[in-house]
């Protein structure tokens, strides 16, 4: 069993997804990672997508956290019950968040998707996936994140960096143990073409 860490739903348990498929993010990492983004103000208020999501855990620690909205994207059917399991948990405590669970893989998601600006983007993909179907995917993103918006992505501390797509850059990396947390902001080239493509 997983936990919520901190924040309004603080100590609630989640249930996890059975099997072996899908790796949990440590308690250890979700503390490290979340008083990172509490200290840059990234919760409150936000939008917030969890893709790969599991079992909701990143995600639903955000609604715990004070987001105003949650979209859990998960392509497999067990881990997307228990994303709207752990969700529904979590309604009592988070009564002003909206969350929202979505069965599909990330880039049927992204690529259909009514168009949005997210805050915060929390990526736990799974350390099989290839860099380079990675960084294709991440691509889908550009444009759609709001001002000052963050993207998270949790990869084995042995994979070799991406190569991040054109519209984000990297800006801060942590170490975990066998976890490596990268952090990517937009880049200021796609910021003035995403301006240029609103006016």
């Amino acid at each position: 069993m997983t936990r919520i860490i901190a924040g309004r739903a603080g100590g609630q348990r989640l249930k996890s997804v059975p099997g072996s498929a899908t790796r949990p993010t440590t308690d250890r990492v979700k503390e490290s990672l979340f008083a990172r983004l509490d200290a840059w103000g990234m919760c409150d208020g936000a939008r917030v997508l969890d893709l790969f999501a599991g079992s909701g855990a990143l995600g639903l620690e955000a609604a715990s956290r004070g987001a105003a909205t949650v979209t859990l994207v998960e392509r497999a059917g067990p881990a997307a019950r228990v994303c709207r399991e752990n969700a529904a948990t979590l309604a009592t405590s988070c009564p002003d968040t909206h969350i929202t669970t979505v069965q599909s893989s990330v880039g049927g998601y992204l690529g259909r998707a009514p168009f949005h600006r997210w805050d915060l983007v929390l990526a736990d993909p799974p350390y099989p996936l290839e860099n380079d179907e990675l960084a294709r995917t991440l691509s889908l993103l550009r444009g759609r994140l709001g001002p000052g918006g963050v993207v998270v992505v949790e990869r084995s501390a042995r994979t070799e960096e991406p190569a991040w797509p054109a519209g984000l850059r990297r800006f801060e990396v942590s170490d975990h143990g066998e976890t490596r947390l990268w952090y990517l902001e937009a880049d200021t080239e796609g910021d003035a073409d995403d301006a240029a493509v609103a006016e």
